[in-house]
């Protein structure tokens, strides 16, 4: 491995494909399947004024992540951190321990974020492009039928698609 290439691990909608590589016009050197012990998946990161959230993660013991490998050089990693508003505080660098789907452990960055609001829950666009993700990459059914459970937020934007069974969930006042 060349020496200003390193690992990065995708757990939210960078495992989508058209997300990485064409909207964040990223390509990767190499692209592997893996997972984070010790924590669990969250989308506590507020965005927008309902209750739609971001991935994130969120120390949990007997829990697990899995995720996609991206072997990136530092100039993506900037692109990236830029793309995940690094400079604006959301999300801060972390290095991690990745058990990869061969067997190995490599030493992988990935984000985590401060901005919590546990009420917070993926919109189902959002939730869209991490299931895809999963597929493409062959993520385990288990962990693809977990993110198919998750209870979905409103999302409030003009034009976003809501599942018919999803309604509006009141906002809490702060009068």
């Amino acid at each position: 491995m060349a020496a200003d290439l390193t690992w990065y691990f995708a757990y939210g909608s960078n495992m989508q494909r058209a997300t990485f590589r064409e909207r964040r016009a990223l390509s990767p050197a190499e692209v592997s399947v893996g997972w984070l012990e010790g924590y669990a998946l969250c989308f506590d990161i507020p965005v927008g004024p309902g209750l739609r959230g971001v991935a994130n993660l969120a120390r949990a013991d007997d829990s697990r992540v899995w995720g996609v490998l991206y072997l990136l050089n530092a100039e993506q990693h900037a692109h990236l951190d830029r793309t995940e508003g690094v400079s604006a505080g959301v999300y801060r660098r972390m290095l991690v321990p990745i058990q990869t789907q061969y067997g190995s452990t490599v030493e992988a960055e990935t984000y985590i974020s401060e901005l919590r609001d546990p009420a917070r829950r993926p919109s189902h666009r959002y939730l869209s492009l991490l299931l895809d993700g999963a597929r493409e990459n062959a993520l385990p059914d288990g962990y693809i039928h977990a993110l198919e459970k998750w209870d979905l937020a409103w999302d409030e934007r003009d034009g976003a698609f809501n599942p018919p069974e999803l309604r509006p969930q009141p906002q809490n006042s702060s009068s």
